[in-house]
Order: structure tokens, then sequence, then C-alpha cells
């Protein structure tokens, strides 16, 4: 079964004029888009980690080198 936002289904429920259907699949596409940022906001995490250790590997490989070419 899909996700809904119950609050957005009820808001619309109480609108005159929404049938049931429409409401249920308007709340479901809103919580389809809620899945997607929360999906990228969980992307955007693990690259931030990524660059952070790359950062790190290229900071300890530029000194090391520096330390051997000063020697």
């Amino acid at each position: 079964m899909t996700t809904m936002l119950s609050e957005v289904y009820d808001a619309l429920r109480d609108a005159q004029g929404v049938s049931e259907e429409k409401a249920r699949k308007a709340a479901e596409a809103i919580a389809s888009y809620e899945n997607r940022f929360a999906d990228l906001a969980a992307r955007s995490d693990r690259l931030e980690g990524r660059i952070n250790t790359l950062t790190w590997m290229v900071g300890t490989n530029i000194t090391l080198t520096l330390l051997v070419l000063h020697t």
C-alpha cells in the first residue's frame, strides 16, 4: 500500500466538493514527494562523508609529499 499523509487526506476530505478518491490520491502524491526529499537528504549526508574522507586523504598525501621533498 502506498504511504499517505493522513493530515492532508483529512483536510481535503473536510473541504467541500472533494471526493474520497481524489483526496487519497493527493495525499499519496504529497507523501511520495516527501519520501523523495528524505532520500535526497540521506544521499547528501553520505556524499558529505565521502568528501570529508577525500579531503583528509589529499591533505595527508600533500603533507607526506612535502616532507619527502624537503629532506
